[in-house]
């Protein structure tokens, strides 16, 4: 990687306490792994540095799972929804030691995202990108953010949408990654029908 190249970081937003799911998504298995290691597997294979941000049973998620290469965030004010946790990751990349020129922001309960999507939009960081991943012309995950639009996301993030409010005010590049990953979310465990 040239010196010119953008850096680009991860956040894995891992905090919440999987209400639907009956326990928080960080520590489910599925395939052999916690879906949080596998999170931070996919970011650390094209991300530089990978934050992932804890909340809900932290402490377990932290003994348990091999988060090694990643920083782990804790976010106290998780049960508040994903913007806090949002928010916890953006304040850590803003007090980074090192140069981050924009963020990935990743969902732990997205086992199917890979690291061929996040290098599709990882090719589109800068300071002042905006851009959304979409999988049949629908808006989804992960979201690229340069850190010229950080504090905007954090001041504007609530409850559980997250950056949904400040991007609907500005130019957002979207980029097609449904031939490059599963956007399903594991909402509820496998088989239950809810």
């Amino acid at each position: 990687m040239s010196a010119d190249a953008p850096v680009v970081a991860a956040v894995v937003l891992a905090a919440g306490g999987g209400r639907r799911y009956g326990m928080p998504k960080a520590l489910v298995e599925y395939d052999g792994s916690l879906l949080v290691e596998r999170a931070v597997r996919t970011a650390r294979a094209v991300c530089d540095p990978v934050l992932v941000v804890l909340g809900a049973q932290a402490v377990d998620v932290w003994r348990r799972a091999d988060l090694d290469g990643a920083t782990v965030l804790a976010n106290q004010d998780w049960e508040t929804g994903m913007a806090s946790s949002l928010r916890t990751g953006l304040d850590g990349l803003r007090g980074w030691p090192g140069r981050v020129d924009a963020a990935l922001i990743l969902l732990v309960d997205m086992p199917g995202m890979t690291p061929a999507a996040l290098s599709r939009m990882a090719e589109h960081a800068a300071p002042d990108a905006l851009a959304v991943a979409t999988y049949d012309g629908v808006r989804g995950h992960p979201v690229l953010i340069g850190r010229e639009h950080w504090a905007g996301v954090a001041e504007t993030a609530a409850g559980d949408e997250g950056a949904r409010r400040y991007l609907a005010g500005h130019d957002v590049i979207e980029l097609d990654c449904t031939s490059l990953a599963d956007p399903t979310d594991l909402d509820v465990p496998p088989g239950t029908g809810l």
